[in-house]
């Protein structure tokens, strides 16, 4: 099964930056799965829930939009021409800001706020948003891939 990221990529257009979901905001699962294994192995979904939540969540940043996928039978997306969007807002509770993982928030101009949680290094994937905005609009190429 290919990336949706790469395979939504139109002519000319780059990923500058992809994010990844953090293995910490999906703690609660694995311990919840901990604790009722011993129940008939009920504990397993929760973790099998977990990875599949962790492999199918996709969000990038290229040269012209964002884009966030999530869901492995069905499949929600959000992309957003990077032009328009207004605003990204970082989300972190204690934990968040003790394991670098929160939630992001994409807002655009007509668009509903699109949120993508359980991120990993929010503040670096909001650096790298505005820096790719500010060099779509100072005209410069934009820079390589770069992973979280």
């Amino acid at each position: 099964m290919g990336s949706y990221v790469q395979s939504a990529l139109t002519n000319g257009e780059q990923i500058a930056y992809e994010g990844k979901v953090s293995l910490w905001s999906l703690a609660p699962l694995f311990i919840i799965g901990l604790l009722l294994l011993p129940f008939w192995g009920i504990g397993l979904l929760f973790w099998i829930l977990a990875v599949i939540k962790y492999f199918t969540t996709e969000l990038a940043i290229t040269n012209k939009r964002v884009i966030a996928k999530f869901g492995l039978i069905s499949r929600t997306t959000v992309e957003i021409n990077i032009q328009k969007i207004e605003s990204i807002q970082v989300n972190q509770g204690i934990l968040g800001r003790v394991f670098n993982f929160g939630s992001i928030v994409v807002a655009g101009a007509g668009n509903p706020q699109a949120p993508v949680p359980g991120i990993s290094n929010p503040l670096q994937f909001r650096r790298e948003f505005i820096k790719t905005q500010e060099n779509i609009g100072s005209g410069q190429p934009s820079v390589g891939a770069a992973q979280a």
